[in-house]
């Protein structure tokens, strides 16, 4: 179906073609951003696993240290990246720039040298603060002043991001944590690769990395898998970017991205102020080269992230206090009361949502039971021994043959010491550094009375692939939250945007209190059955929807314009230092450093001595997300009455 009453004219006075009322460059962007988001998401699944099982060795506040100030610079970036855009490169140039320094980071991810990992991670930062606000303003510019299809278009392009988000842990995590870390990162650098080629081509080229890109992964995801559960996560995931290729490749039969769009400003102001473009161009790139070692270093001294995050909070909020108090009417002065209230509420729920790729995805893989069991260890067979194959994946027929050693051997007694996630993480990356070692892939267990019960695995799901739980079931409810708002509206029952952030934050508290349940339900060896994670991630999802979608509307709403541009850079500020806060709550579940161990390394303990300390956490998280909630709840009349107030009221 074609509409093209909604869409602006090109320069010819022609009204361009569209699809389902949309113009054929958003199908563009939607696969640019959704590989993007497939090489951003599958390196952060394997982040923490990587810097505390890898060769870094790191302990767990060690880790979520770096990465607490990683994600809050990932945040903070694109407030530079979109300045520099609007003064010199265009949308257009900043995307590809962007995206070129975030394969560039990914690649360097593969280096096992400490130098080659920050940097790694700075050019991530800086790449992610080019890419990440220019695709979504050139997804804008599409529609010109076509609010309605705008919205629909935001939310389509949206979709995009999480299906690149939940095929992320699905191929990188599995590939990641199945056959050595620097396979999962160099996925990532294809995929990222891709995402920018995509972007970049000429649009018969882009339909053709459209189609073989979507038929590669849909093919090669369902052999990527162990059990039933993982095959029917991924024939969704298949079947879903299936059909989002064949809608794309058809709409891009009707045009791609128009040349205009995203293109830079006709007189540059930058350029101006620095006496031309090719000085503005060589200053910005200078500075850029500049700023990589000074964001490594930010990360690896976390405190510096730290610093000049409360620093910016400070001078922005003093900034906004100036403005409401002095340059501000009344009306003006409650709408920013608002949007300051509704932002700490907003910092509280992603400062505790993003435990999901700290603390969160270390209790997967320490104490929730990931395996599928093929049999139980009877008494019958005390006095014998059991050879485990190391590998989920094996070549060799006879190894195939073998049960896995897996999580279901924690914590049970081997030469005499309870065996522990670090001792399964050492044979397995010695069985990858040594395929053609047999005594590398194997390992004999003596079963002695003890181990009467224990289970011998069919399957074992790896820890990262539970970061796709959360896009699976935005995928799944995000339409539906959509049509459930426009249902109540119509009716007049709809919940204002202080009751939704409400809904938001006890959903997620309550989220964590099914965790903290679940590990009160666990087993005598401290693991904690798969269900209470999934349950608790679909609490987390649906406080989600209530909250994001409607934080960026209502602060460009409600914002004076003159300021706008300053609230909404004030906004993400504050998701960047919950990001940081949430580095600092995760450091509380860091499990202690054993004494004596090989190298110096931390040592994980047995999953019974770790349940308590996430226990008593995410109890914790639990609460105090309700308590905020409730608060939000009893100041939502107030709040309500000053959105609805208006300028006729001063």
């Amino acid at each position: 179906m074609t509409n093209t009453d909604c869409i602006p004219a090109n320069p010819s006075g022609q009204p361009e073609p569209t699809l389902f009322g949309h113009p054929p460059g958003l199908f563009t962007l939607f696969f640019a951003e959704m590989w993007e988001r497939f090489s951003f998401y599958g390196m952060r699944a394997l982040l923490t696993f990587y810097m505390i099982k890898g060769f870094l060795k790191y302990s767990d506040t060690e880790a979520y240290a770096v990465y607490g100030a990683y994600t809050a610079l990932v945040y903070t970036a694109p407030l530079l990246g979109g300045i520099l855009a609007d003064q010199l490169l265009g949308p257009r140039r900043a995307v590809i720039l962007g995206g070129l320094l975030m394969a560039a980071g990914h690649l360097l991810m593969t280096v096992q040298h400490t130098i080659a990992f920050f940097t790694a991670l700075a050019l991530l930062i800086a790449g992610n603060g080019f890419f990440k606000p220019n695709i979504s303003t050139i997804v804008g510019s599409l529609y010109g002043h076509q609010g309605g299809k705008k919205d629909a278009g935001f939310t389509i392009f949206y979709m995009g991001i999480n299906l690149g988000a939940a095929m992320a842990p699905i191929l990188c995590g599995y590939v990641g944590e199945t056959y050595g870390w620097h396979y999962g990162f160099g996925l990532a650098t294809v995929g990222m690769l891709i995402g920018v080629a995509i972007f970049a081509a000429p649009n018969r080229l882009t339909q053709m990395l459209i189609l073989v890109g979507g038929l590669t992964t849909a093919a090669a995801m369902p052999w990527l898998q162990d059990s039933l559960l993982q095959l029917g996560v991924r024939l969704f995931l298949s079947a879903a970017l299936l059909l989002s290729a064949g809608v794309a490749v058809a709409a891009l039969g009707r045009g791609g991205l128009p040349k205009q769009a995203g293109a830079p400003p006709a007189d540059p102001p930058l350029a101006r102020l620095l006496g031309g473009q090719l000085a503005a161009y060589l200053v910005v790139y200078a500075g850029v080269a500049l700023a990589i070692p000074l964001a490594a270093l930010a990360v690896q001294r976390s405190q510096w992230a730290g610093g000049a995050l409360a620093g910016a909070t400070v001078a922005a909020l003093l900034y906004i206090l100036a403005e409401a108090a002095f340059r501000s009417a009344a009306t003006e002065r409650r709408h920013i009361a608002v949007i300051l209230v509704l932002m700490l509420f907003s910092f509280i729920f992603w400062a505790f949502f993003e435990q999901a790729g700290s603390s969160l995805n270390n209790f997967t893989d320490r104490n929730v039971d990931r395996v599928f069991e093929r049999r139980w260890v009877q008494p019958e067979q005390v006095g014998q021994t059991i050879r485990f194959r190391v590998l989920a994946r094996t070549a060799d027929p006879n190894l195939a043959q073998l049960p896995l050693l897996s999580q279901e051997q924690l914590g049970y007694p081997l030469q005499g010491r309870p065996f522990t996630m670090s001792d399964l993480a050492h044979l397995r990356e010695k069985a990858a550094q040594n395929p053609n070692d047999q005594q590398a892939q194997v390992l004999d267990w003596p079963v002695s009375n003890e181990h009467i019960g224990m289970g011998i695995a069919e399957a074992e799901i790896p820890a990262s692939e539970f970061q796709a739980v959360n896009p699976v079931f935005i995928l799944l409810f995000g339409l539906a939250f959509s049509a459930l708002w426009g249902f109540l509206s119509a009716r007049g029952w709809e919940p204002s945007t202080p009751v939704k952030f409400a809904l938001g934050l006890v959903q997620l508290g309550l989220g964590f209190g099914v965790l903290w349940y679940g590990a009160r339900q666990a087993d005598s060896r401290g693991m904690v059955g798969l269900g209470w994670l999934i349950l608790g991630y679909l609490l987390h999802t649906t406080g989600e929807l209530c909250l994001s979608p409607v934080g960026l509307s209502m602060v460009t709403k409600l914002s004076p314009a003159r300021i706008v541009s300053t609230m909404m850079g004030a906004w993400f500020l504050a998701t960047a230092v919950s990001q940081y806060v949430a580095g600092q709550i995760a450091a509380l579940t860091g499990v202690p450093q054993a004494e004596g161990t090989e190298g110096g390394a931390a040592v994980i303990p047995p999953p019974i001595e770790t349940l308590g300390l996430y226990a008593d956490v995410f109890g914790r998280i639990a609460l105090w997300a309700i308590g905020a909630g409730l608060l939000c709840w009893l100041l939502a009349p107030l709040l309500t009455r000053w959105m609805e107030e208006r300028d006729s009221e001063k």
